[in-house]
C-alpha cells in the first residue's frame, strides 16, 4: 500500500515525492525519540517537529502571500518565488502532526515501522483530499485488519455515491457557477447571480463529500474504518450546528489539537473570545494563501459569537424552517467569500444579487441558462438531505413492523461508516421479520444496487466526455 501510495502520488506529481518522504522519516523519527525522552526534552523534540513540519507547509503554501503583503505594506522588494503547491500538503501535514502530538501525549505509542507510519501519511485513498485520518483511529487496522466481502461491497457502493455526486453533481452545477462569476454580475443580474451562488454552494458540498465518499470507500474496500467526514450539512438550524457537520475530521482537528490546548471554553470569557477567534481565522488561513479566505474565516467567527450571545435566545423562539432559512442564508453568503479571491469582483457580485444591474443585467434569460439546470437543483437539494437514511430507516421499520416513537433505528449522531451501504447491518435487523417481508426487502436492495451501478456507469460516461471537471482542491 505504500508503495501504491507513493506511486499514485508521482503519478500526479512526481516533483515533491521527496518532500513526502522526508516528512515521513523525519515525523517517525521525531515520534520515536520523543517517546524515548523525558519530559523537558519531549517538549524540545516536540516543538522542532512542529516547527519542521509547519515551516515545510509554510514555505510551500504561504512564502508568496507573505511576501508579497509584506512588500506591499513596508515598500520593500523582498524577491517571492511562485512555487506550485505540493498536492495534498495540508493534508497529510495535519495528519502527521496529530500523530506526533498524539505520542507526545501517551495517547498512542509511537510507530516503529516507518513503513506503516509511511503508509498511513500518504495512503492513497485520502491523500489529495481527506479526510484528515487519525492515526489513533487507524492504528490497529494499520498492522492488524480485515478484509471482507461484505466490507469490499459496501465500500464499492459508497464509493460510486461519491463519485456520483461529483461528476453527475458536482461537476454540472459547477459548470454554471463558472460561467456566472467569470460572466461578471453587470452581465448576469440577480436572477443569474443567485442561481451561480446556489449552483456553487451545492458544487462545494458535493466535491467535497463526494471526495470523502470516495475515499471512506476505497479504505471500506482495503479494510480501514475511516470516521464520516460530513453528515448533511445543510440540514442544520444553526451555524454551530452546520460546523458539526461540515468537514468533521477539520473541525476536531482544530477543536483537539488548537481550541482545547489553549483553554476552549474553560476559561474567562475574554479569553474565550480569542481561543475561538484563533481557531478560526487558523481555519479560514488553512484553506488558502488569500485575504478572502481570512476574511471566511472571521465571518463564522462574528456569526458563532453573535449565535453564542444574542441569536441563539432569538433562534429558539423560532420556527424550525425559519431557523434553517437563517442558516441557508448565512452558509451561502460564506460560500461567496470563499468563492471570490478576487474583492473587487465580490463587490460586483453582491451588487448584482441585490438588484443593481436588473433582474437578468445585459443578458437575456436564454443566454444566462440558468433554466436549463432546475432538475439538477432539485436533485442536488434531496441528495442534501438524509433522504436515504430516512428511506432505510423506514425499510427496516415496515419490515419488523416496529413503529414504535422515540430514537430511530437510524442514528444520525453516528459518524463511523457502519451502516452506510452496508446491506449486511441492513438483513441482520430485519432477521425476525416474515419470510415475505425480508423477500422484499432483498429486492428493494437489489434494485439499490442496479440503481448504483446505472450511476457509475454514468459517471464514469461523464468524466470521459466532459471537458468540465475541477480539481478544487489544488490549494490544500
Amino acid at each position: 500500500m505504500l508503495l501504491a501510495s507513493l506511486f499514485f502520488y508521482a503519478w500526479g506529481e512526481p516533483t515533491y515525492v521527496v518532500l513526502m518522504l522526508v516528512s515521513i522519516f523525519a515525523n517517525w523519527l521525531s515520534a520515536m525519540l520523543i517517546e524515548a525522552s523525558g519530559t523537558k526534552t519531549r517538549r524540545v523534540l516536540l516543538v522542532v517537529c512542529v516547527a519542521l513540519n509547519l515551516f515545510a507547509l509554510g514555505y510551500f503554501k504561504y512564502q508568496a502571500f507573505l511576501l508579497t503583503n509584506i512588500n506591499s505594506l513596508l515598500g520593500l522588494s523582498i524577491p517571492v518565488r511562485e512555487l506550485s503547491l505540493p498536492i495534498g500538503i495540508s493534508f497529510y501535514t495535519l495528519q502527521a502532526l496529530s500523530y506526533v502530538v498524539d505520542v507526545y501525549r501517551r495517547e498512542v505509542p509511537a510507530q516503529r515501522n516507518i513503513l506503516y507510519l509511511g503508509m498511513y501519511i500518504c495512503m492513497f485513498p485520502q491523500l489529495v483530499a481527506g479526510p484528515i485520518v487519525r492515526y489513533q483511529t487507524i492504528q490497529e487496522q494499520i498492522v492488524d485488519r480485515q478484509e471482507t466481502l461484505n466490507d469490499f461491497a459496501s465500500g464499492m457502493r459508497l464509493f460510486i455515491v461519491g463519485l456520483a455526486k461529483k461528476a453527475l453533481l458536482a461537476n454540472i452545477v459547477g459548470s454554471l457557477a463558472t460561467s456566472m462569476i467569470t460572466k461578471g454580475g453587470s452581465a448576469i443580474g440577480t436572477a443569474g447571480s443567485w442561481a451561480g451562488l446556489m449552483a456553487y454552494s451545492f458544487q462545494i458540498l458535493f466535491d467535497f463529500s463526494g471526495y470523502s465518499d470516495m475515499a471512506i470507500g476505497l479504505g471500506k474496500m482495503l479494510g480501514f474504518s475511516f470516521l464520516r467526514n460530513f453528515n448533511y450539512p445543510y440540514i442544520s438550524n444553526s451555524v454551530s450546528g452546520f460546523w458539526r457537520r461540515w468537514h468533521i475530521s477539520l473541525s476536531s482537528f482544530f477543536r483537539d489539537y488548537i481550541y482545547i490546548p489553549l483553554g476552549g471554553n474553560r476559561v474567562p470569557i475574554g479569553r474565550w473570545i480569542f481561543n475561538t477567534a484563533t481557531v478560526w481565522f487558523l481555519t479560514g488561513f488553512w484553506h488558502g494563501a488569500a485575504w478572502n479566505y481570512i476574511l471566511w474565516g472571521l465571518y463564522y467567527l462574528a456569526l458563532l459569537l453573535l449565535e453564542r450571545f444574542f441569536l441563539n435566545k432569538v433562534l429558539d423562539r423560532l420556527p424550525g424552517f425559519v431557523r434553517h432559512i437563517y442558516v441557508v442564508i448565512a452558509f451561502m453568503f460564506g460560500w461567496l467569500l470563499f468563492w471570490c479571491e478576487d474583492l473587487s469582483v465580490m463587490g460586483g457580485y453582491l451588487a448584482a444579487m441585490f438588484g443593481r444591474y436588473g433582474f437578468l443585467g445585459s443578458s437575456t434569460l436564454w443566454e444566462l441558462t440558468i433554466w436549463e439546470y432546475w432538475p439538477v437543483f432539485i436533485a442536488c437539494a434531496l441528495a442534501s438531505t438524509p433522504i436515504v437514511p430516512w428511506a432505510k430507516d423506514a425499510l427496516i421499520r415496515w419490515a419488523t413492523e416496529n413503529n414504535e416513537l422515540g430514537k430511530p433505528l437510524y442514528d444520525e449522531k453516528r459518524l463511523s461508516t457502519d451502516g452506510m451501504c452496508d446491506y449486511d447491518q441492513i438483513l441482520g435487523q430485519i432477521e425476525d421479520a416474515p419470510a415475505s417481508k425480508k423477500l422484499m426487502v432483498n429486492v428493494v436492495l437489489t434494485a439499490c444496487d442496479l440503481i448504483l451501478v446505472a450511476f457509475l456507469v454514468m459517471s464514469i460516461c461523464s468524466v470521459i466526455s466532459g471537458t468540465f471537471n475541477p480539481f478544487i482542491y489544488f490549494r490544500f
